[in-house]
């Protein structure tokens, strides 16, 4: 059942968010330049699907994900709005149009939702490297603004699931414009400004995917390093503690307050 209220009273201070995101910024700043010189793979904004060849197993497999997807996680009330769970300016401009249905955050299995999804979870276990899964679900007529990645240690991958025909559906990356297809992968790197827009009467379902980027030392001990931060940062707990919480009242129909 769906929660009967989502209310950001009881989060991070904004004071406190905007200082965690300065520093965030300021650790960018400093160890994207060493990470990006220390690739074993392209540092372009789009990366070619041939150098993962993982990527062809979900290829492979995608009805049935797809089929996971619509069954568990895109029904009305069945994901949170991403600004419920970790809400910063971007999440909060898409409003409750955005949901993600999360299957691993940073290194923390979402076990119960794993278990709904038995295909997508075998699946996963074939990602090098995966830090973080989800089933990213974009409303009609949404448009989630420009943001940027947290690392250039992670790349991120889409497969399209569900992509709307009676319009356009696109994402603007860096000075390219995208677009998906349903049952292809498309890989690139996040940490070039990006911007989505749903211009459709559908519903627009990827399975978002961010994995390590393959590096050499120095770069491969400095992004496990700032992983490692994100990871014990208080964002993150805060995310991760509202996103349980939010699963536990939406399976007894409560109401649903972020953590403080």
């Amino acid at each position: 059942m769906r929660p009967t209220a989502i209310r950001r009273r009881g989060t991070m201070p904004e004071a406190q968010h905007a200082l965690v995101v300065r520093a965030g910024k300021r650790l960018r700043r400093w160890f994207d330049p060493l990470i990006r010189a220390s690739s074993l793979v392209s540092t372009a904004p789009v990366l070619d699907v041939r150098a993962f060849p993982w990527t062809r197993a979900l290829r492979d497999q995608w009805q049935a994900i797809r089929d996971e997807a619509m069954r568990v996680a895109v029904p009305e009330g069945a994901a949170p709005p991403l600004a419920a769970i970790a809400p910063d300016p971007c999440t909060l401009a898409a409003v409750d149009r955005w949901r993600s249905f999360v299957l691993c955050g940073y290194g923390y299995d979402i076990d119960d939702n794993l278990a709904r999804c038995p295909e997508t979870a075998a699946a996963l276990r074939g990602v090098p490297g995966l830090t973080n899964a989800m089933f990213s679900i974009l409303a009609p007529g949404s448009h989630i603004p420009a943001h940027r990645g947290v690392t250039k240690g992670l790349i991120t991958c889409h497969l399209a699931l569900v992509v709307p025909r009676d319009g356009d559906v696109r994402m603007r990356l860096g000075n390219r414009m995208l677009r998906w297809a349903e049952g292809e992968t498309l890989v690139f790197d996040d940490t070039y400004a990006h911007e989505v827009w749903n211009d459709t009467g559908g519903t627009r379902v990827v399975l978002l995917l961010q994995f390590k980027r393959p590096l050499r030392q120095p770069g491969r001990w400095l992004a496990d390093l700032l992983l490692d931060l994100v990871r014990r940062s208080a964002f993150v707990q805060e995310a991760r503690r509202n996103l349980l919480a939010w699963h536990r009242t939406a399976s007894s129909g409560g109401s649903f307050r972020p953590s403080a």
